[in-house]
């Protein structure tokens, strides 16, 4: 008998190691660069070509030059430490496949919302999700060349984003700049548990 509960508690050791985040946010925003840049497995990717049958649908206004898009995930892998991985689901950004983030959104412990400086209002459907669902995120600026620059707090304020949510610059196509979120990420849900074993 002691035996059996030796190797249930090894498994759930091992489960334990594993945690499921999303990378969220608007059309354009960055998503799948982050997820290829960090992954130490070739990520798989869902990308079709956009056509003109998108004409009408989807904004790209700000992304004129984007000719492929995510129609229903991307998925990468990141080893923190010897007893951290983290599963990185990257949700859809259009608005007609919204319907997915639901069941992506079932196991994940956090997620990351990537921001866009020229279009900040794409991040407000992604902090709703998330707020509604009680699912913790952090907010990385994703930083493209000749965007407006602004500072953090700057930031927060024009997302009337909330004080404790850890909102860092970035540059999604560089491995520690992305890195350094998923760390964010990783301490923030570290805090917030803490906090709730003492209440």
């Amino acid at each position: 008998m002691a035996y059996e509960h030796s190797d249930h508690s090894r498994g759930a050791v091992e489960l334990a190691r594993s945690v499921k985040i999303l990378v969220a946010g608007g059309f354009g925003v960055g998503k799948t660069t982050l997820v290829s840049a960090i992954s130490e497995i070739d990520p798989l990717h869902t990308e079709e070509m956009i056509t003109e049958l998108s004409d009408g649908v989807d904004d790209l206004s700000g992304v004129e030059g984007k000719t492929t898009t995510t129609v229903a995930l991307d998925f990468g892998r990141i080893t923190i430490d010897r007893d951290l991985i983290l599963y990185l689901f990257g949700t859809p950004g259009q608005d007609r496949f919204w319907f997915l983030w639901d069941e992506l959104a079932v196991g994940a412990l956090g997620a990351v919302v990537l921001a866009d400086t020229r279009r900040l209002d794409g991040s407000f459907a992604a902090m709703d999700f998330f707020e509604r669902r009680g699912l913790p995120f952090v907010v990385g600026v994703n930083c493209f060349d000749g965007a407006p620059q602004y500072t953090p707090d700057e930031v927060r304020d024009a997302l009337d984003l909330d004080p404790t949510v850890p909102i860092q610059l970035c540059d999604a196509r560089n491995r520690e700049s992305s890195k350094h979120i998923l760390v964010s990420l990783v301490e923030y849900l570290i805090i917030r548990a803490g906090a709730a074993v003492r209440t």
